[in-house]
């Protein structure tokens, strides 16, 4: 999309983009543009100051992917530009000569008008007819990874601009500034918007569609489409009570408002942490708040990812891992430490999942691995959430427990706030603050760690002791435990799953995490009955982690091969692009 048309400041080469490193420094982004659902393109201008960060600067070379350009100028006056040749993965360099030199540390402001073509995977249309309300169309931006400013992790302040139909309403990651009629088309409203904390650019994020909102807490709004909006409501009026011991772990929340907004199904991800605006999946509408901790994960955001930021994709982990030990600890904090143990107890059964599937000897299982000549949307698993997790839960353990170890956290995230970091940055900074127990960190297996694919080098903690109770008197996540345990046992007999079914019946549940693996142990199982119900599920919503693993149980079950198939064909032109190329590979339908 549009989004990835601005300047690099990477200190390091990023095997993820084109983009020319240590160039120059951007300060300010102004984003101009109108949504045009007939043509399914963004179009309008994107301005941002550079600063020179060496001497005679005549070119800067930039990141984008499916968008055309029509004019560039700097300060005013037209510069030239090129397209390079495309890439599968990193998209296309677009190098713009600028029509004088810029001396270190001059500003100048660069003008692209662009507009983005339909196949930009950054940005989804929806017709009318794939969203909720099937009466107006939809449209929704995801910048990570796939849709990303490749390699681009500056932070800069960000004012936004966006013409919509006026039936229609936009948000964006920022604080709204509010609305006007278009003087230009009284058919159409122009929405603004404006951030004034400096952001990362794969943080921006646009959505535009028949949305209402709902007030859940003094700086949170819930949007969504009508025929969802309360019931998304009460899903999420744990935020505010997530947001307050956030702060209390790590330090003020300064972003202002803290937004949710519930997308179409199709949505690949749990949650993505739009400053101000987080997406969230419809698949968390359990009905009973039972998986609102991927909203205690998207609020941890706020400082983990949004403040301070990985320098380049191969340290996703720095982003994530922190994350998940917040949102854990928010956890542990809202409902005791046993429910916090209890999700560390999941994360590792799911870091095992993983490792399972990649192979043990597998690079990218590595925490920080090596992305040269690899897509890192091909590389995305829980690898850098729960492996990065498990070694900050060690960490806490070898330093003298949560106390101590939250002392760490709320230091570095205001040591690196509104900056781009490397793991190497982090270590530094780890043996500084705990200046008096080197000794025990450098018993530490740091390449092991970083290093080394599989599982992390440490002994998995006792995970037997689950008493055998009756399911009813399990909470939600417990039987999410115990179905995932059962995943890694061979296969059930057809005969436990169906006797399962009419003692529990499992089929009633609506929680997705149960249903999931419910379904999954079924069609593993050779249960005919529930084929028809892994389908529905895998094609009902697109978030990724539900719809590969039951489209590849489905093709591994030799009945249902060809259904699976024929099912994913039918349904991947209203896919998410990424979704699409990736089950489509699980498929063996794209090589």
């Amino acid at each position: 999309g549009p989004e990835k048309v601005f300047p690099t400041i990477l200190t390091m080469a990023d095997p993820c983009s084109f983009a020319s490193p240590d160039c120059c420094r951007t300060r300010h982004l102004y984003l101009r543009c109108r949504a045009d659902f007939g043509a399914q393109a963004l179009r309008g201008t994107a301005a941002f100051t550079a600063r020179a960060e060496r001497e005679a600067l005549r070119c800067l070379v930039l990141d984008s992917r499916d968008v055309q350009v029509f004019k560039v100028t700097v300060n005013g006056q037209d510069a030239k530009f090129v397209f390079g040749e495309k890439h599968s993965y990193k998209g296309t360099p677009l190098e713009i000569t600028f029509p004088f030199e810029l001396r270190r540390g001059q500003e100048a402001v660069i003008e692209i008008s662009f507009e983005s073509s339909p196949k930009s995977s950054a940005l989804q249309w929806f017709t009318p007819e794939q969203t909720s309300g099937k009466k107006h169309p939809f449209l929704f931006s995801q910048c990570q990874v796939e849709g990303r400013i490749g390699g681009e992790i500056p932070h800069s302040w960000v004012t936004f601009q966006i013409s919509v139909p006026k039936e229609l309403v936009a948000l964006m990651s920022a604080n709204r500034d509010g609305e006007m009629p278009d003087p230009e088309d009284s058919s159409r409203k122009i929405y603004h918007f404006s951030q004034n904390v400096p952001i990362p650019c794969y943080l921006i994020a646009l959505v535009v569609g028949a949305l209402e909102s709902r007030k859940i807490g003094p700086r949170t709004l819930v949007w969504a489409e009508k025929e969802l909006v309360d019931k998304s409501a009460y899903e999420f009026a744990e935020a505010e009570d997530m947001l307050k011991t956030a702060e209390d772990l790590v330090g003020p929340y300064v972003w202002g408002q803290y937004d949710l907004l519930v997308l179409p199904p199709s949505f690949p991800y749990g949650g993505m942490e739009n400053p101000c605006l987080t997406f969230v999946t419809p698949t968390l509408l359990a009905g009973d708040r039972s998986l609102s901790s991927v909203i205690a994960h998207e609020i941890s955001h706020s400082w983990t990812g949004n403040l301070v930021t990985n320098k380049t994709w191969e340290h996703f982990w720095l982003n994530e891992g922190h994350t998940v030990y917040l949102e854990r600890r928010i956890g542990g904090r809202l409902f005791g430490e046993q429910f916090r143990h209890f999700h560390a107890l999941g994360g590792w059964r799911e870091l095992q999942n993983t490792i399972n599937t990649y192979g043990d000897k597998n690079p990218i299982t590595n925490l920080v691995p090596d992305l040269s000549d690899v897509d890192p949307d091909v590389a995305y698993s829980s690898v850098p959430y729960e492996k990065g997790f498990a070694l900050l839960f060690y960490l806490e353990q070898l330093l003298g427990g949560q106390d101590i170890f939250i002392g760490f956290l709320k230091a570095y995230v205001q040591q690196f706030a509104y900056k781009s970091i490397v793991t190497e940055d982090w270590k530094k900074f780890l043996y500084s603050y705990f200046k008096d127990k080197v000794d025990i960190l450098d018993k530490v297996d740091w390449n092991s760690w970083f290093h080394a694919p599989g599982m992390p080098p440490a002994k998995e903690s006792d995970l037997c002791s689950f008493s055998s109770g009756d399911l009813k008197e399990m909470s939600s996540h417990q039987l999410v435990e115990f179905l995932a345990l059962l995943l890694l046992e061979p296969p059930l007999p057809v005969s436990h799953v169906k006797r399962m079914q009419e003692v529990y019946d499992f089929n009633a549940i609506h929680n997705s995490e149960i249903r999931f693996r419910w379904l999954r142990l079924c069609i593993k199982s050779r249960w005919e009955e529930a084929i028809p119900l892994a389908l529905k599920m895998a094609t009902d919503q697109g978030r990724m982690k539900f719809t590969r693993p039951l489209f590849r149980d489905l093709y591994n079950f030799d009945k249902c091969r060809d259904l699976a198939v024929k099912t994913f064909l039918e349904h991947r032109a209203s896919m998410h692009p990424v979704t699409s190329m990736l089950v489509g590979k699980d498929l063996k339908q794209d090589q």
